[in-house]
């Protein structure tokens, strides 16, 4: 799985796409192919730096906490979502920019028909 991650802080060019292993869910999380993902602008000051004192970034890091997606896996005890649901939501682990993201069941809702993905994933 590829997912798009910067090893230092910097502008666009310390962002990388490298090669990753795919996550497993763990009990209330799912496993979403994303299809689309937003960034926040505090997501690039992070990036650059420029929040290190209150919201320091681990290396490696990735980008992007908005996403829209479809459902693949399912940890045992996530409710109200299967495998092949168009899903929108967020995740605290600045990740969304990647081929798959666990994202906690509690961060999802189902797509709502017609929303276009790259709406539903800068939401």
């Amino acid at each position: 799985m590829r997912a798009v991650r910067f090893h230092e802080y910097g502008g666009i060019e310390v962002l990388r796409v490298e090669e990753v292993p795919r996550p497993v869910p763990g009990p209330a999380q799912v496993l979403v192919e994303v299809r689309a993902a937003g960034i926040q602008p505090g997501e690039a000051h992070i990036r650059e730096g420029a929040l290190h004192a209150r919201r320091p970034a681990t290396f490696p890091s990735g980008q992007g906490s908005d996403l829209a997606g479809v459902v693949v896996e399912c940890g045992p005890h996530v409710r109200g979502f299967r495998v092949g649901d168009e899903v929108l939501g967020f995740t605290h682990r600045r990740a969304g920019h990647a081929q798959y993201l666990l994202v906690d069941d509690v961060h999802l809702v189902s797509r709502p028909a017609g929303l276009p993905r790259e709406v539903a994933g800068a939401l």
